[in-house]
């Protein structure tokens, strides 16, 4: 997933100078929205601060420095976001190691129940979690509510953590038994989740972290944060008690500060490969176990035999859904024989996508989540035209009535050659590339030759084609005629090299053991 951390320069210290600057007004619809957050406690949208949730309670920050959240449909300015100052991290940390003392020994009944009264939470608040995700990051209204989703399968399936701890045991000579159990960390961080999932990443973390009886430091990203506070809100709610779950905000300091602090066990990461690099480096030095999952580009093969209709629609939906900001959107189709003169029906299908404000009526797609990342994305649109490829839909320069400032880019589909910046670097953003392959062995060759490997998938109707590229293709999450194949959380993630850093996965089985260490004990009854 591409996270590109925030250059520390676009802090600020003047707030009171910087808030006046802004330079939108919200749509009615998302004014509408945004009264209807006013009650939580850790969050704004209407130019507050957002707070710092340390030992059960919501704390305004002492800090001189903040950062704005802006509306990226309009540039409104919905709240500021604190550089947590360093004390304040570690009345954090503080909290979160005196809360593991009790926590850790907290009956696993009792975790369960938090579990299940959590996902009750979830859903019963999951319009505002998502009216919070359309404000701060744009996506549409339905495309944050599968934000909140993926998020509450993973607090669901933790809710079976009774049966999914338990150990072994084996008589190993008479009157002698060996057992193994399964035992929490201490306190761990999750950071930072990324601003393209800010429900969904918090949630692959918070449920399964804490029910094994961990304690835990959450930095959401600064970007959008608010989906973090309401759900910390909910954790208090669900019965959590204070110090098990932490809030911290930041940029580079807070992510140091993660990294470096001797109390912090284990660190999970979702996000860019610069940033991700430095957390693995820094805090596997300093003895942390690290997990980090980092960019991607995902490939479609679209065979000759298969159905026309469902591939198309499969990688449109794949390809421009959330603007193209999620680390499994398939960002490259590769068209094998004479799939290859389906160019104009992959390009009129993206036409018909309409792009827009998060909450406006059939909206498919909205904006990106800053000015930065659409200059971006437009400048790798552009390199293809200069390297020699071609331009099929240019959505550059696209004007949304009624959201005239807003980050918007328009579908783009773009055919170019494995050599070019548009291929190798991933764009997150609503840019499908096109690559073309003679055979399936020509397409399975540039898959496998990609640095990434966070899935790829095929469309066929040929069952010993399938499997072939099954056996074949070196990535983690495989769909064969599914075009993201993110695994159930009974499952785990499984994204693989250059995509991941690290030994143990999120969620499932991985995540389980992620957030716990065995104990081995022999017992000699005499």
């Amino acid at each position: 997933m591409a996270l590109k951390p925030r250059n520390l320069s676009t802090v600020t210290k003047s707030v009171s100078r910087r808030y006046a600057t802004h330079s939108g007004s919200l749509s009615p619809l998302a004014q509408a929205a945004a009264q209807k957050l006013s009650n939580w406690k850790g969050t704004s949208t209407t130019g507050g601060t957002t707070k710092n949730f340390i030992n059960g309670e919501f704390v305004e920050s002492k800090t001189d420095k903040w950062l704005e959240v802006h509306d990226p449909s309009t540039q409104t300015v919905l709240n500021r976001v604190p550089e947590t100052t360093s004390q304040e991290f570690n009345d954090a940390v503080a909290a979160a190691e005196t809360a593991f003392k009790t926590w850790s020994r907290t009956s696993i009944l009792t975790r369960q129940r938090f579990a299940l009264e959590l996902q009750a939470l979830l859903r019963a608040n999951a319009d505002a979690i998502a009216s919070s995700i359309v404000l701060e990051q744009g996506k549409t209204f339905n495309d944050a509510h599968g934000d909140v989703l993926r998020g509450l399968q993973v607090v669901e399936t933790a809710c079976g953590i009774a049966g999914n701890l338990m150990g072994e045991k084996l008589e190993v000579s008479k009157d002698m038994d060996t057992y193994t159990r399964r035992v929490p960390l201490g306190v761990c961080a999750r950071f930072v989740a990324p601003f393209n999932f800010p429900a969904m990443i918090p949630l692959w973390t918070i449920p399964l972290a804490t029910t094994t009886g961990n304690t835990l430091v959450l930095k959401p990203s600064e970007r959008d944060p608010g989906a973090a506070m309401i759900i910390a809100e909910l954790c208090q709610r669900a019965g959590l008690p204070p110090g098990v779950l932490n809030v911290v905000h930041g940029t580079v300091g807070t992510v140091n500060n993660i990294c470096d602090h001797p109390s912090i066990r284990a660190i999970s990461f979702v996000g860019g490969d610069k940033a991700g690099k430095h957390i693995y480096d820094r805090g596997t030095r300093n003895g942390k176990r690290v997990q980090a999952n980092l960019g991607a580009k995902n490939h479609a093969i679209v065979m000759p035999d298969c159905n026309k209709n469902l591939a198309l629609n499969s990688i449109i939906g794949a390809a421009f859904g959330a603007a193209g900001q999620r680390c499994m959107a398939i960002s490259v189709a590769i068209l094998v024989g004479a799939t290859q003169s389906w160019i104009p029906d992959i390009v009129n299908r993206a036409k018909a996508l309409k792009v827009s404000g998060g909450f406006e009526q059939g909206a498919d797609l909205g904006p990106l989540i800053s000015p930065h990342a659409k200059g971006r994305v437009e400048g790798l649109i552009a390199s293809v035209a200069e390297e020699g490829g071609k331009i099929h839909l240019d959505g550059r320069g696209i004007v949304v009535p009624g959201y005239e400032k807003g980050n918007f880019v328009g579908t783009t589909v773009v055919e170019a050659v494995t050599t070019m910046r548009a291929y190798k670097e991933e764009i997150f953003g609503p840019v499908l590339v096109v690559i073309q392959a003679d055979t399936l062995d020509d397409a399975l060759a540039i898959i496998n030759s990609n640095k990434y490997g966070n899935g790829a998938a095929i469309f066929t109707q040929s069952g010993a084609t399938a499997r072939k590229f099954e056996s074949e293709v070196n990535v983690g999450q495989i769909g064969v005629n599914v075009p993201i194949p993110v695994p159930l959380p009974q499952f785990s993630w499984s994204g693989n090299k250059a995509s991941f850093l690290g030994d143990i996965s999120f969620y499932g089985k991985g995540g389980l053991n992620f957030y716990t260490q065995n104990k081995v004990s022999t017992l000699d009854f005499i």
